[in-house]
């Protein structure tokens, strides 16, 4: 019966960094389709939400039902809390990421060639690639219980926030009035990539209690760690 219980609880984290892996390609897809203006690719990819929902109310529910059948207690509770938190976490991040093909959509123009400025869209991608990084590390994080690793994603988000800041920067230069129109629907897209890294972080602040056990956790040992560099 207990191996049957560790089963369990290793197959739902196995489908948690698997969802969380798809999340990181969706992403990476969709801020491909958005720079390349490939509006068709981006209905796919906005069509693919759904199949995020259901893979995350599907571990919810295995959680639920776990707890239910099982009893566990300390760190197996810990760890299926943790496991239906971090699945909340990816619902959202793969709605943000389809919303971001959804802009693909709407900035393509009728011959399927996006109204970019070079700068604005070097941006985009450059921020989209940071991104994708986070979200990588996450995934090894969670995978491999990394406390190291899940520590220094704050440090990873910071370029991210840089260029959101940075974007809104370049687009007050612009003087074309189409180059403004798109620059000012892709503002959102910009921001769906920072609040995806922000939400990386929040699973990253779950690992660490996950690891750890302690809920403020992270924030005392990111003190600890600026304390000893000092």
């Amino acid at each position: 019966m207990r191996e049957q219980f560790k089963q369990q609880l290793a197959e739902i984290k196995a489908e948690v960094v698997s969802i969380l892996a798809d999340v990181e390609v969706l992403v990476r897809q969709a801020t491909t389709a958005l720079i390349e203006g490939d509006s068709e690719f981006a209905k796919q990819l906005v069509a693919s939400d759904d199949e995020f929902d259901r893979r995350t109310l599907a571990v919810e529910d295995r959680v639920l039902e776990t707890i239910a059948t099982q009893f566990p207690v300390a760190r197996d509770l810990r760890m299926l809390h943790s496991m239906a938190f971090i699945a909340m976490y990816e619902e959202r991040m793969a709605d943000l990421a389809a919303n971001i093909a959804k802009t693909a959509v709407r900035v393509t123009d009728k011959e399927g060639t996006p109204r970019a400025p070079q700068s604005l869209a070097d941006l985009i991608e450059e921020q989209g690639d940071l991104v994708t990084q986070v979200l990588a590390a996450t995934r090894e994080a969670l995978e491999t219980n990394n406390l190291e690793l899940a520590l220094k994603l704050p440090e990873m988000d910071i370029p991210i926030d840089v260029l959101y800041k940075q974007f809104f920067r370049a687009l007050a230069h612009l003087t074309d009035e189409k180059e403004i129109e798109w620059a000012s629907r892709m503002v959102m897209s910009s921001r769906y990539l920072e609040r995806i890294s922000d939400n990386a972080i929040d699973i990253g602040e779950r690992i660490v209690f996950l690891i750890t056990g302690e809920r403020d956790a992270y924030d005392e040992i990111e003190l600890s760690e600026q304390g000893e560099r000092k």
